[in-house]
């Protein structure tokens, strides 16, 4: 076993654990819902989705299975994407459309970073742009799209995310306002490479600090609903998919503007690996 950074160890435990309860539940997890519920072989695919979020855990962790297991994440999300995420987009409202096309893209994103660190010379040669030079510019275009969506429904649904703010804060509607606005910020500073590395960090840090001072409280009282135990989960991916692609700037300065061209070492795996 071999742990390139502490955010490949988090995203790796956070598929084994979506795995594992997509097997206790007998039901597609947050990263692969929704899906229709006509669709043929469903419950084939509930449970064919738990064995691949757990077999890319587990193989992340180990050094010789980690590129396949990223490869297979990789392609299986881009595939979900295409399957079930860009129909949504047209047969869904506007913020359950573009909200489950932004979980899947960040997550997606968090996988291609994965990918382009564990590439194998053999990946290089024959995928091309999915595991060479151009690969992270890729992976952090989509997890900056990935969050519009995310921006877009704190303003469409203003007075339940104030109702989440806890308590003992003030101006609870100042908050849905400002989280909202930071994401769609953060998302494009991402995309146009500007400030990127400063952008997804703190994008990183804001989902993790609502999974501390939202969903945390409400665990301890033991208070939380099916629904709300969905959005913890959600909220704990995306936290340590985000958490990957902060990682993919190591080495990179906080407040570079404008985009360069990656060089091999930029994408190469963190030292430690």
């Amino acid at each position: 076993m071999r742990i390139a950074s502490a955010s490949h160890a988090a995203f790796a435990a956070v598929m084994i654990g979506l795995g594992v309860l997509g097997l206790i539940k007998r039901d597609f997890t947050m990263v692969w819902q929704p899906v229709p519920k006509g669709v043929p072989a469903r419950d084939v695919l509930v449970y064919l989705c738990a064995l691949v979020s757990i077999a890319s855990g587990i193989g992340l962790l180990w050094r010789r299975t980690a590129s396949l297991a990223a490869r297979v994440l990789l392609a299986a999300l881009v595939l979900w994407f295409l399957l079930w995420r860009v129909r949504a987009l047209f047969v869904a409202s506007l913020v359950e459309g573009t909200w489950s096309a932004g979980e899947t893209m960040v997550m997606t994103a968090g996988a291609w970073v994965l990918f382009a660190w564990f590439a194998t010379d053999w990946d290089r040669q024959r995928l091309g742009f999915a595991a060479g030079d151009k690969a992270m510019p890729i992976a952090r275009v989509l997890y900056g799209l990935g969050l519009l969506p995310f921006g877009y429904a704190h303003f469409a649904y203003v007075e339940r995310t104030a109702e989440m703010v806890p308590g003992w804060l003030p101006w609870h509607l100042f908050w849905a306002y400002f989280t909202g606005g930071t994401f769609i910020v953060a998302g494009l500073a991402v995309v146009f490479g500007v400030f990127g590395r400063l952008a997804a960090g703190l994008s990183a840090l804001q989902m993790g600090m609502f999974a501390l001072l939202v969903w945390v409280p409400i665990v301890a009282a033991g208070s939380l609903s099916d629904f709300q135990w969905g959005e913890v989960v959600s909220t704990l991916a995306l936290t340590a998919a985000a958490w990957v692609v902060t990682d993919s700037y190591r080495g990179t300065p906080w407040f570079v503007v404008g985009t360069r061209s990656e060089s091999r070492s930029e994408v190469a795996l963190p030292e430690s690996y």
